[in-house]
């Protein structure tokens, strides 16, 4: 489930919220029920940890083969 960053109008409050992309949007403050209005925000990026992440999990090792084939050829 996303995470949604809303604020209060009234009051400032600002606040997160989980829920479905299909259930509505908060539209109560939780401190002073006033209106609230949704952030818009950047998200999660992407991260990878570890070394050789790439080397170890997606290097695709058949092109590493062919090149050395290739080169014996000429």
């Amino acid at each position: 489930m996303p995470t949604y960053e809303y604020v209060c109008r009234e009051c400032g409050y600002q606040f997160e919220e989980f829920h479905g992309i299909a259930e509505d949007p908060i539209s109560h403050c939780p401190k002073c029920d006033g209106k609230v209005e949704r952030l818009i925000n950047g998200g999660i990026g992407l991260i990878f940890k570890g070394n050789g992440f790439y080397l170890t999990d997606y290097k695709n090792k058949s092109s590493a083969g062919s090149s050395k084939n290739s080169d014996k050829k000429k």
